[in-house]
């Protein structure tokens, strides 16, 4: 089968510091469960990077295209106005190769702006600000369906108590480009991430540095050793 082209896209962490003892907040939108892709899973703000998003010289995979597709499709999805200039990458996710439907997406995280974030009714359906750490427990609870990207981004913010907090880190380290390499196992399946012992050779059980995620049913177990 020949390998699908990865359409570019863009998704938006919008962060907010949340109540008492449970970390930053991100705000997640449940998707519409009659889409293909992920239908019925809780992501960020996102979508698909247009060729008006492109200036010229520019390529729909480059990083400026894809802030001003952030901005945009924010907005569309949110009714919430960012900035193109309080934008910080990230992640970068490439789908796996053997998916059917796949995409180049540019992670991005900004503070939340003020307003009321309103669902659009067609791709989302609902929305809410939770806290990373409150996500991840319902998540592990199967209250809370999340792809495997969500679940890494809200595993990694978890650590944080605020959000300057969350923005200072992230600036300071060089984003992660990943392209899961999904292995089978018994029980369900591992992702490998780049820098894992095994991701060359699709090999989980090579001993040596681990980047990966086991979702052998709930929950999720996120290992990164690097």
């Amino acid at each position: 089968m020949n390998e699908v082209e990865a359409a570019p896209s863009a998704t938006v962490v919008l962060l907010r510091d949340g109540d008492g003892a449970e970390g930053v907040e991100a705000l997640l939108l449940e998707r519409n469960w009659r889409l293909g892709f992920y239908g019925g899973t809780w992501v960020f703000p996102g979508g698909r990077v247009e060729v008006e998003d492109a200036l010229d010289g520019e390529t729909l995979y480059d990083l400026a295209p894809a802030k001003r597709a952030a901005v945009r499709e924010t907005f569309e999805e949110t009714g919430l106005h960012i900035e193109e200039a309080a934008l910080t990458m990230l992640s970068h996710w490439t789908t796996p190769t053997h998916f059917s439907k796949r995409f180049s997406t540019y992670f991005f995280v900004t503070k939340a702006p003020d307003g009321i974030a309103r669902a659009d009714g067609v791709e989302a359906i609902s929305l809410r600000y939770l806290s990373a750490r409150a996500a991840m427990r319902m998540h592990a609870k199967g209250a809370l369906r999340l792809p495997p990207p969500t679940f890494v981004t809200l595993h990694e913010l978890s650590r944080f108590d605020r959000v300057d907090e969350a923005l200072e880190a992230i600036a300071k380290k060089e984003p992660p480009r990943i392209l899961p390499r999904i292995v089978e196992v018994e029980g369900g399946a591992i992702s490998l991430y780049p820098g894992d012992a095994g991701y060359a050779s699709r090999d989980a059980e090579l001993e040596g540095p681990r980047h990966r995620l086991v979702m052998c049913g709930l929950p999720f177990r996120y290992e990164c050793s690097l």
